[in-house]
This record gives structure tokens, sequence and C-alpha cells, in this order.
């Protein structure tokens, strides 16, 4: 009986243990809706749950996906489309009216963390979202503030999501700095998300830094496999792209001297087709690698696990160029590319198990 006992205790020991480590694993997927073979909303927030992923992020306030998310106990970025932008910045009431349909009316059963007002607004002279840069930090305080007169301000934080193209300087990743011409659209921003309490979102994919520098940048860098340190940046020791881009933008906001403010990862991942360096066995080792490595922080901010969001759910037929049709973790017929999970397998094994060893009840890798 005793033995028994003690089997049973270390079991739920190991269940609570595999709980946190999926946990601190802060994994989402983004779930784009660019295609016209995607299976319907209520299925894909079903093969979320079946998959035990705990985080999405849409792009847009679709109603058939938020009403499915009710009571999913799924945690959500919410976009706000660039269109929408000058419509929220130039008047407050436009700002409330979005807030009460697509946050209000969904709120709690629809766990809204961050509203990520625009995605990827640049503002250098000659790019397709310059002439919208104006409007997202005044649209980003118009949505806060109608999200804060609800007394929600600490629930759901009021975001942007940006790219890479915006720093200027990455290497050595310490001294990351933002690009002289995005400072006066940034700086406000940083400040504002300070106040705010809340990230930045920044989309982080090595992919793009590879292919567009393979003589500088090795492969097994950009894919979590390099044997060895590949940067040595005083203190600070990189063995993969992932976190020595993250740690550029880390340092980037550092150096404004505006003050700290914490970095979530709104999209990163790797084509399994479509142009150079793409491959079902890269894209697969990329995602593998990278879901387990977030478990942790990076050597500039080794103390936190990074909160990231792997793009996307599915392939989408719609998109341009080619390479962008090829980044799903499903095929729009919601059967899995890859082998890899989300944590529930894992569980699932540990309890199905017939040779679970009481001295080491964590054998495997989680």
């Amino acid at each position: 009986m005793s033995s028994f006992s003690a089997r049973t205790h270390l079991l739920l020991l190991a269940l609570l243990t595999i709980n946190l480590h999926i946990a601190d694993a802060q994994i989402g997927v983004c779930y784009g809706m660019m295609g016209n073979n995607l299976p319907p909303a209520n299925e894909v927030i079903n093969l979320y749950k079946s998959n035990n992923i705990q985080r999405m992020r849409i792009y847009d306030p679709n109603q058939a996906a938020l009403e499915a998310l009710r009571y999913s106990g799924i945690e959500l970025i919410l976009g706000v489309p660039n269109s929408d932008l000058q419509s929220l910045a130039t008047n407050a009431d436009n700002a409330r009216q979005w807030v009460q349909r697509n946050v209000l009316n969904f709120w709690p059963s629809v766990k809204i963390k961050y509203i990520a007002v625009g995605n990827e607004v640049s503002p250098v002279n000659g790019a397709a979202t310059s002439w919208m840069a104006q409007y997202v930090l005044t649209a980003v305080q118009n949505i806060y503030q109608a999200i804060r007169a609800q007394n929600l301000h600490d629930q759901i934080k009021v975001s942007t999501s940006i790219d890479m193209t915006l720093i200027g300087n990455s290497y050595p990743p310490s001294q990351g700095s933002f690009r002289a011409d995005v400072r006066s659209y940034l700086d406000p921003i940083i400040g504002y998300l300070l106040y705010a309490s809340a990230p930045l979102l920044v989309n982080v994919y090595p992919y793009f830094s590879y292919s567009g520098n393979p003589r500088d940048i090795s492969l097994p860098y950009a894919l979590f496999t390099s044997p060895n340190v590949v940067v040595a940046d005083g203190q600070y020791q990189y063995q993969n792209l992932f976190d020595a881009m993250l740690d550029s933008v880390h340092a980037a906001i550092d150096n404004t001297g505006i003050g700290y403010v914490e970095v979530v990862v709104s999209e990163s991942g790797w084509p399994s087709d479509g142009g150079a360096a793409t491959s079902y066995d890269n894209a697969r080792i990329y995602l593998d690698n990278l879901i387990r490595h977030v478990k942790g922080g990076t050597p500039r901010r080794p103390w936190k696990a990074t909160e990231t969001y792997l793009f996307a759910m599915f392939d989408e037929n719609q998109k341009s160029p080619e390479l962008e049709k090829h980044f799903g973790l499903f095929s729009p017929n919601k059967q899995k590319k890859y082998p890899f999970g989300f944590g529930g397998e894992r569980i699932n094994e540990v309890v199905a198990t017939s040779d679970f060893n009481a001295t080491n009840p964590l054998k495997s890798d989680i």
C-alpha cells in the first residue's frame, strides 16, 4: 500500500511538473485566415484545444472566431487591422464603439490578453504602410482609454506589433538600436507602453535574416542546431540567431533610455516551401527547437520565458509571394504537418506508460 501511495504521489508530482513546464512554455499560434479552403472557426478552435495550444493571435476581430472562442480558455491577441487605424485615431467614439463591439461583447468569456493595434506599420519613406504611421500611437491611446474606462486596463494590454526592419543595428546584440528615421515614431510608442505597463509586440523571423544573408549567417545558427557559441558579445553568448535578434530588440529599447519594456514575440516561423532554404525538414527543425527553446529566456533576459506566437496555424493559399503560403503547422484539412506537439501528448504519454519510473518520473525532456 505504501509503495502504491509513493508511486501515485510521484505520478501526481510528475504531472504537476509537466503542467508547470507547459505553462512556462508560453507558446501560442497565429490564426491567419487568408485561404479559401480553411475549416470553419469552430473547428479551428477545437483543433487548438485538442492540440493543447493555449494562446492564439488573430489579425482582425473576426466575429465567427470570437464567438467560437467563448469559454475555450484560450488566451487571445486580438488584432486591429491597419485599415482601421485612421478611423480609430481620428475619432475617439469610433475607438469606444470598436471596443464595445469586439471586446466588451465577448469579455470575459473570451480571454483577450492583448490588443495589437496595427501590424508591421513602418514610417520609413517608401514603405507601403508609411502613411498609416501617423495614426498608430493615437489609435493605441484611444483604444487604451476605452479599455481603461471599463477598468480593464490591468487585464487587457494595448500595444502594436512591429517587425525587425525598424532595427537599424543588430550586431552585436548589445549594440542593438532602432533606425534613426523611426525614432520619432517609436519613442512615443515605447513611452506609452512604459506608462501602460504593456509589452511591445515584435515579429522575429530568423528565416528572413538567414535567407537574406546566407554568406554571414549559418543555417545551423538560424535553426538552433549550432553546437557551439557563434557570437560572443561581452557577457552574453549566442548559440542561435533567434536569441541574438530578440536581444537586439531588448537592447534597442534599453538604449532609447525611456525605460524597461517587455517584449512578446508576436510571430515567428519558417516556411516549408517556396523560397531559399525552405524545406519540410528545416521548418520542422526550426519550429520544434523554437517551442523547446522559449521555455527559457535569452542571454540578456535569462529570468523570463519568452512568450512566443508561432506563425501560422495553416498554410494559406491566398497569400503571396509563394513562400508566404507555406508557414502552416497544419494543412487546411486539419492534419498536422509536423510530428511535434504542444504538451498535451506528453501528459497522456506519462499517464499511460506502463513502465513509470518511480525514482525518475521525468525521464522525457519536456
